[in-house]
This record gives C-alpha cells, structure tokens and sequence, in this order.
C-alpha cells in the first residue's frame, strides 16, 4: 500500500503532534503508513510528487489564506506557496486529498473562488452540518445521518462554491462545510479528525490568536466536553479504507 502524505502547518508543536496523532488514531493509519511534513519547520522535499502517494491529507493552522501578504508572517506565507504549489498536480490527476479547515481555503483560492472573511466565520464550538442532495451519493459520507454535529472555528470562509466543484455538507452559519472537485478532491471548513479532548488543547493553545476572548476558554472547554460529535471522523477513516 502506497502511504498517505500528511502536511501540517501548525508552528506550535503541542497542537501538530495532537493532530497528528488525532488522524492516525481516527484515520486507523500507522506511523508507517504515512509521510509526515511539518510545513512549519521544512520545505517540501525537492521533485515530490502528490500521484506518488495513496492520497493527501492537510490540517489546519492559524494562518489565514484570504489576510494581505503583509500580514503574513514568513511561516505562514511558505506555508501557504508549499500547499498552492502542490494542487494543480492533485486537482490536474484527481489525486485523493483531504484538505481540513485550511485546506478548504487552499483548494478553492487555487480554483479562483473568494476565500474571505465577508460572511460564513464560525466560532470555535460545534455545528449541526447536513448533507446536501449531492453530498447523500457521495461515497465518503456513505452511511453517515442526514445532520450531525462536528468542531469548527474559523475567521475566514469559500465565499462561493468554487467552479468545478460539488457541495456536499452545509451548515446554517457556513453554507459550504464540506466540497468535492473531481471525484477524488476534498474538502472540509470543519475538522473531521477533532474531537473534544483535541479541541480543548487547541483552545488552550490559541486563546491569544483572535478566535475567541481568552477569558472565554473554559467555557468553551466545558461546552465542547459536553458535545456530541462522533460522526465526522468516519470520513476521515473513509477517505484512509477508500485510497489506502
């Protein structure tokens, strides 16, 4: 089996090796199984090639696509070019991807579709996501119910269903929670790998970056221990059994 490659673009360390280990876990993937690329603290290895891997897997971070280039710090702005630079292959082939939170802004600004902070940012909670009418014949969310809950938060947001792509999963707050460009390219506004112990360390670790007022933290720690989110993690595993 061809191994998947996982690229992270968190700086903190705490909150990669969490996630990390969250897709593993969730994804029943082995160490073995993936090549790991802490985008943060390495370039992408000279010459790689996304066909030559079962699939590709993005998390998250707290960079902003859609923020001025001034605004960017010098991780964040090679962050973003090693993730652009690496989607005309994926979406040219239809490689498998999954692009988690960020990576729903790294597809569509790539596709020419608005990635804005204008309408549809979420705070950090739980939201109830429905499967469209595309998204009920998509193989990847087989056997999942019509709504559940899944973690979100974030600034920015697809400010319209890029060209080329289908809508899967839409929230109330966020129209365009989950898309599909291809048959085998994918994206998700909320993190299908979180869940609520890995939402609290997140919460811990960007009390200071502007998603909430850092004296809100334990609130939002005591509402996402008490939220029911299970189902999204079955795509993730899904996306692994499909491509693995």
């Amino acid at each position: 089996m061809s191994r998947f490659l996982i690229l992270q673009l968190r700086p903190e360390t705490e909150a990669s090796d969490d996630e990390f280990a969250a897709f593993l876990r969730k994804g029943g993937l082995s160490e073995e199984a993936v090549y790991r690329i802490r985008l943060d603290r390495e370039d992408l290895p000279e010459g790689l090639d996304p066909r030559d891997y079962a699939g590709v897997i993005v998390g998250g971070g707290p960079g902003c696509v859609s923020d001025a280039p001034e605004k960017k710090t010098p991780v964040e702005a090679r962050i973003e070019a090693a993730c652009l630079s690496l989607m005309p292959a994926i979406t040219r082939a239809d490689v498998p991807f999954l692009g988690c939170c960020y990576g729903i802004g790294i597809l569509a600004h790539h596709l020419g579709a608005e990635v804005g902070k204008a309408r549809y940012g979420e705070p950090v909670g739980h939201v109830a996501c429905e499967i469209t009418a595309e998204g009920a014949r998509d193989p990847l969310l087989a056997g999942l119910p019509e709504r559940f809950d899944a973690f979100v938060g974030h600034k920015e947001a697809v400010q319209h269903l890029p060209r080329g792509c289908v809508h899967l999963l839409r929230s109330a707050p966020c129209p365009f929670q989950m898309i599909r460009h291809g048959e085998n390219v994918y994206a998700t506004q909320f993190h299908p790998e979180a869940d609520a112990a890995g939402f609290e360390t997140r919460i811990r670790i960007y009390r200071h970056k502007g998603y909430f007022e850092p004296s809100e933290a334990e609130a939002l720690i005591a509402m996402c221990r008490a939220a029911n989110v299970t189902w999204p993690e079955q795509i993730l595993r899904t996306f692994v059994s499909r491509y693995g």
